[in-house]
């Protein structure tokens, strides 16, 4: 008998229209980001994903009995800001409460990890450091974080993909945070509330060099205002040796240009974290499975 297919949704925290004016830049979507790399972890599963635009009021929200048919969600970036009183937002917020409650994993990147936050009680403001661009420098595990199975395979120590204003500046209560760096304190937790779990981090698992260097061009401007680049030139000079070396992973002169090393280039250690979520929480769950050590799911 062939197995059921693993149904996941794909929160797109993105309106619509901000969305396209990426997808305009030749991005992926923030979705297909996602469906892209879960196919490339386990090329052996059948998946089933379905998408939700969660932040177009139009769209009713799932409700409960719609929420317990699929194995777990995901949430994508998104160019809102969470601590506005804006309604596309307090619906999401809604939203992973309600995923809280029906006890189904989530997890999430960017404005994942602040969803997660707010939905059990924590805060997040504007980062007083400013944006955090292209490459999230010496990342560094907790000892919270070097014992929790996100990261697995993770070295201590790691650089990754990343574009934010915004940060958790407190955690819920009862929540540690499993990664650090010097920029933002709170790159990953791993949140627990009602009956359910989610895993997050600030950074991008779920991104390649390519479709970085598209999101610099297409938030070029903001970056030159911002002082990351002096002139449109040196945006589009940046985006040209970033997609060489995207196409070329081996050429030395270009990892020593962008301080770039293998925690970026190699899927493998780039994407464990989503590889750990999917294998140990998600499928996991479809077996029955109880994890040893330090670590259950919670649910």
């Amino acid at each position: 008998m062939t197995a059921a297919p693993v149904h996941l949704g794909i929160i797109n925290g993105y309106p619509q229209q901000n969305q396209e004016v990426l997808t305009r830049a030749g991005m992926c979507s923030a979705h297909g980001l996602f469906e892209r790399t879960l196919r490339q972890i386990r090329p052996d599963l059948r998946f089933e994903f379905e998408i939700l635009w969660l932040a177009e009021p139009a769209i009713p929200l799932p409700e409960r009995k719609r929420i317990e048919e699929f194995d777990g969600f995901l949430w994508t970036g998104s160019n809102l800001t969470i601590y506005e009183n804006d309604p596309r937002v307090r619906r999401q917020v809604e939203f992973a409460r309600s995923v809280f409650e029906a006890g189904r994993p989530q997890w999430g990147s960017c404005w994942g990890i602040q969803i997660a936050a707010v939905a059990a009680g924590g805060e997040v403001r504007a980062n007083p450091r400013g944006r955090e661009m292209g490459f999230a420098r010496k990342i560094v595990l907790t000892a919270e974080g070097r014992a929790h199975p996100m990261y697995e395979g993770k070295p201590q120590v790691f650089d990754g993909f990343i574009s934010h204003l915004d940060e958790v500046i407190r955690p819920p209560d009862g929540v540690a945070c499993l990664a650090t760096n010097a920029h933002t304190p709170v790159q990953a937790l791993e949140v627990r509330h009602g009956r359910g779990t989610f895993w997050a981090t600030q950074y991008h698992p779920e991104y390649d060099l390519y479709e970085m260097s598209r999101l610099i061009a297409a938030r070029g401007d903001a970056l030159i205002r911002e002082g990351f680049f002096q002139d449109r030139a040196a945006v589009d000079a940046k985006v040209e040796r970033m997609e060489a070396l995207a196409h070329n992973p081996d050429r030395k002169d270009l990892r020593w240009d962008l301080v770039i090393g293998d925690d970026i280039l190699d899927d493998s250690l780039r994407q464990c974290e989503l590889r750990n979520w999917l294998e140990k929480v998600v499928l996991s769950a479809r077996v029955g499975t109880v994890h040893s050590g330090r670590w259950n799911s919670g649910s």
